[in-house]
């Protein structure tokens, strides 16, 4: 996929796994789900951030959450995904490492005819998210061929 500011630089896995990385935290600060902040970006601010991925993620992510959240106008919700049963769930995992799951599907679900911006509006859209996202349950720490199994047969 092809930079849409530099046509000669390819966009790279890494952007790809910051933009997921910030997703993530950008959620959770404003207490919606991943597929609210993927859906009101929309694909052509998702090519963007993709593009700028490489730049981004040198800055602050406090001031990047900020600025998603204004420039994207997105809204606070009632969602708190850290909220588990800490019985079931002694640790919630981070940003970054909800960020990498989330990055290896996408890359491990694309097809040929596939760019990161449609890899990531596919599977954010998908209903395995819940699952995963579901940190009273153990989808997340799957190894990544599992997730991506379940993902192909429509759930675990």
């Amino acid at each position: 996929m092809k930079n849409i500011y530099f046509p000669e630089e390819e966009i790279e896995k890494n952007d790809l796994y910051f933009v997921c990385y910030m997703i993530e935290r950008v959620a959770r600060h404003i207490h919606q789900r991943n597929k609210y902040v993927v859906n009101k970006i929309g694909k052509d601010g998702l090519y963007h951030l993709l593009s700028v991925a490489n730049v981004l993620h040198s800055e602050n992510p406090l001031k990047v959450e900020d600025d998603w959240i204004n420039d994207y106008e997105l809204k606070n919700g009632n969602f708190d995904i850290t909220k588990v049963d800490r019985e079931l769930a002694e640790r919630i995992p981070t940003p970054l490492e909800m960020g990498n799951v989330y990055q290896r599907l996408i890359v491990d679900t694309m097809d040929s005819k596939e760019d990161y911006v449609d890899g990531i509006m596919r599977v954010y859209n998908n209903d395995i998210c819940n699952v995963i996202d579901d940190y009273n349950c153990s989808a997340f720490y799957e190894p990544s061929y599992v997730i991506a199994r379940a993902y192909q047969a429509g759930g675990f």
